[in-house]
């Protein structure tokens, strides 16, 4: 089995996760649990993004915007600024606790859900 085929199945347990807490009515608690999942949705989205393009093209990164850009580059995905918007967003969520970084965060989930669930398609679609 290889890496992407080990990294597929948590992927896409980590985007229905976050797609079940944001169907939920929102609370603090809906919306830092909301938070967090966003977090394992795009470490494993990083992750199997890098061990797809190591695998099906050949090219090491060594960082989540490199992973993204060079997705780009490859045609895996189309060119969406929002990709690094939502590694931004992410590294907040690592360095930072405030009320209003979480509120900022929380606002971009569904889009960034949406694009959780394309990367997972295009990946699930060229392996």
């Amino acid at each position: 089995m290889s890496k992407v085929e080990s990294l597929l199945p948590d992927m896409e347990n980590a985007v229905n996760r976050l797609a079940e807490v944001l169907a939920m009515p929102k609370t603090e608690v809906v919306r830092d649990s909301a938070i967090k999942r966003f977090e394992f949705c795009f470490d494993l989205s990083w992750k199997t993004l890098k061990a797809f393009l190591e695998e099906r093209h050949g090219i090491n990164v060594a960082s989540p915007k490199e992973a993204f850009r060079e997705a780009y580059r490859q045609k895996v995905i189309d060119y969406d600024n929002f990709w690094l918007e939502i590694v931004d967003k992410r590294n907040l969520t690592v360095h930072t606790y405030r009320e209003s970084a979480a509120e900022e965060v929380y606002a971009i989930l569904p889009k960034a859900l949406t694009s959780f669930k394309d990367l997972l398609a295009k990946i699930k679609l060229k392996e």
